[in-house]
């Protein structure tokens, strides 16, 4: 099974919002969500897990690129 996550900043704290699936949480870091992100899964899909399903987690996110070149004039 794959369970897919679209993960964004909220200004405060990076979220995750599962695609398809009832599943919403959050850290203050990118490594603290990924930790709540399994977290979240293994509550939601626990009696799968026990019954010996494989989960995988699939993460997509957006990141913002900005120009670094700096613009100068004679």
């Amino acid at each position: 099974m794959l369970v897919t996550f679209e993960i964004y900043n909220d200004g405060e704290y990076w979220c995750a919002r599962g695609i398809g699936v009832d599943i919403f949480t959050q850290g203050k870091t990118l490594d603290e969500l990924m930790e709540n992100i399994k977290e979240a899964v293994e509550v939601h899909y626990g009696e799968l897990l026990e019954k010996g399903e494989d989960i995988r987690i699939l993460s997509i996110s957006e990141i913002e690129v900005h120009s670094t070149a700096k613009v100068t004039s004679r």
